[in-house]
C-alpha cells in the first residue's frame, strides 16, 4: 500500500484532531482512530478482518507518542496525579500483554469491530450522563489499583485505545478532580501503549497477508504521519482542558462516539 498524497493528507487531518481530543480528554484518541483507520485501510484493498485489527494496533502504537506530548503540557500544570500512576501502571501492563500477545489473535476481526462499538458506546453514555460520585468514595488501595490497572490495559489492548474511556470514569467515580483524571489518564497512555505494541508486533511477526511497511499489525507509514501530526495539537488540548467547560465538550463529543460506535457496529455484524 502506497502512501499517496491524498491518503497523508487523511492521516494527517486524523492525527491533529486525535491529538487535540487526547489532550482535551485524556482518551488517547483511539476511539475516534480506529474507525477511521479501518475505513481508510479497507477503501485500500486490504481485507476488512486484518484491516479493523491493523487499524486498532496502530492507533495504539500513535499513543505513545501523543502521551508524551500531552502529559508534558498536564504535567507543567501540576495536574497529573503521579501516585495514582505509579499504583496502576504494573497492573496496566500486565493486562495489556494478556490481551494484545494473546486474546487480540485468537479473536476474529468482526469480534474485536463489536466488541469496540460495544465500549465505545459505554464510554459515551458515561460521558453524556457525567454521573456524580457518592461524596464519601475514594481510591481502592494497593491490590485494588493493580485489578483495576489490569482491567483498564486488557480492555485497552482490544479496542486500541488509550484507556482513557475506562481510567477517567474509574478515577472520576473514586472522587478524583476531573482535571486530574484527565491528566493522569494521558500519564497512563504510555506504559499502555508499550505494552499493548509489543503484544501487536509479537503476535502478528508470522502472519501472511500483510500491507508492506507492516510491522507485525502496525502499519508503520499510517503511524509516522499520524504521529507527527498529532503531537502538535496534543499540548493545544491539554491547554483548553484547563480553559473549557469540559462537561459541555464531553457531551458533544459522546455524540460524535455514538456515531463511531454505530460505525463499528456495522462493521463488525456485516464481516
Amino acid at each position: 500500500m502506497l502512501l499517496d498524497p491524498l491518503l497523508v493528507v487523511e492521516l494527517a487531518v486524523l492525527g491533529l484532531c486525535t491529538g487535540f481530543l487526547a489532550g482535551l480528554l485524556g482518551i488517547g484518541g483511539g476511539m475516534l482512530m480506529v474507525p477511521f483507520i479501518t475505513i481508510i485501510m479497507s477503501g485500500r484493498g486490504v481485507a476488512p478482518e486484518l484491516a479493523v485489527k491493523m487499524a486498532i494496533a496502530t492507533s495504539m502504537a500513535t499513543i505513545m507518542f501523543t502521551s508524551i506530548s500531552s502529559v508534558r503540557a498536564h504535567h507543567k500544570r501540576g495536574a497529573v496525579r503521579w501516585d495514582i500512576v505509579k499504583r496502576l501502571a504494573p497492573g496496566i501492563v500486565l493486562g495489556s500483554l494478556v490481551a494484545s500477545a494473546g486474546v487480540f489473535a485468537v479473536l476474529k476481526g468482526s469480534w474485536l469491530a463489536l466488541f469496540f462499538a460495544a465500549f465505545v458506546g459505554f464510554s459515551a453514555t458515561q460521558m453524556f450522563l457525567d454521573k456524580k460520585p457518592a461524596p464519601t468514595r475514594t481510591l481502592p488501595g494497593t491490590g485494588g489499583l493493580l485489578g483495576a490497572g489490569g482491567v483498564i490495559g486488557f480492555l485497552s489492548g482490544l479496542v486500541g485505545a488509550g484507556g482513557g474511556f475506562v481510567s477517567v470514569p474509574f478515577m472520576t467515580w473514586c472522587n478524583v478532580a476531573i482535571h486530574n483524571a484527565v491528566a493522569t489518564s494521558a500519564a497512563l497512555g504510555f506504559p499502555i501503549a508499550v505494552a499493548n505494541v509489543a503484544g501487536y508486533v509479537l503476535a502478528g511477526t508470522q502472519l501472511q497477508g500483510l500491507p508492506s511497511g507492516s510491522l507485525g499489525y502496525i502499519f508503520l507509514p499510517a503511524l509516522a504521519v499520524i504521529a507527527s501530526a498529532s503531537v502538535l495539537t496534543a499540548p493545544l488540548g491539554a491547554k483548553a482542558a484547563h480553559a473549557l467547560p469540559v462537561k459541555q465538550l464531553k457531551r458533544a463529543f459522546a455524540c460524535v462516539l455514538y456515531l463511531l460506535a454505530g460505525y463499528m457496529f456495522y462493521k463488525g455484524w456485516s464481516m
